[in-house]
């Protein structure tokens, strides 16, 4: 049996924290779970506990941008997932390594954060990009920038049926179903900048 996972759930809503919780208690992985309320309370479960991750809500940043970049830079090696149920700021939600939404399934959930945690392994036998093709990746740079999946056929010559199925291997590849997962996947992979959004 895998090591347990170690997580930091740092959310102000205790409906959302129970949801959250019954989601990965019932995953069938090993995952354990710590709270917190503010980031000197993350700061003492990253001191106490072998924590892999941190699930932040956006809404923390906010007003508090400079601790969070010093705490991602003090914990390096400390995943950060962001937990988004409004619209945040594309620019700040490209600080997080990635990003769940409470309108993803369980499972969607659940894939996520293990590629998360498994991350540094893929990036030991070759980032993620490598592991995308390089017409995937052609239609996620198009597909972050909006285009529909006809604007992406026409532009990349190739008929939407194609574009539809590399669609699918990203999702399959990613773990990630939405294009604004997709989106934010891009960004935190640098495949797309958040200038390319301001054409």
């Amino acid at each position: 049996m895998r090591k347990p996972v170690c997580m930091v759930l740092m959310e102000p809503s205790p409906l959302i924290t129970a949801g959250l919780l019954a989601i990965f208690k019932t995953s069938g992985q090993n995952f354990f779970f710590v709270q917190a309320s503010s980031f000197d309370e993350v700061e003492i479960q990253l001191l106490k506990n072998k924590v892999e991750l941190v699930i932040l809500n956006p809404s923390y940043t906010q007003n508090f941008t400079k601790t969070f970049v010093a705490l991602k830079n003090q914990y390096r090696n400390i995943k950060w997932v962001g937990l988004q149920y409004c619209f945040y700021d594309p620019k700040m939600l490209a600080n997080f390594d990635a990003i769940i939404t409470i309108s993803d399934s369980p499972e969607t959930m659940v894939s996520t954060i293990l590629r998360v945690v498994r991350e540094e392994n893929l990036q030991d036998a070759g980032s993620t990009q490598d592991v995308l093709t390089d017409r995937e990746t052609d239609v996620l740079k198009l597909l972050a920038k909006g285009l529909t999946n006809k604007e992406i056929a026409d532009k990349l010559h190739i008929s939407t049926n194609t574009v539809i199925t590399h669609r699918k291997n990203l999702s399959q590849k990613t773990g990630i179903k939405s294009v604004s997962g997709l989106t934010i996947f891009a960004i935190v992979q640098k495949l797309v900048s958040i200038d390319d959004f301001n054409e």
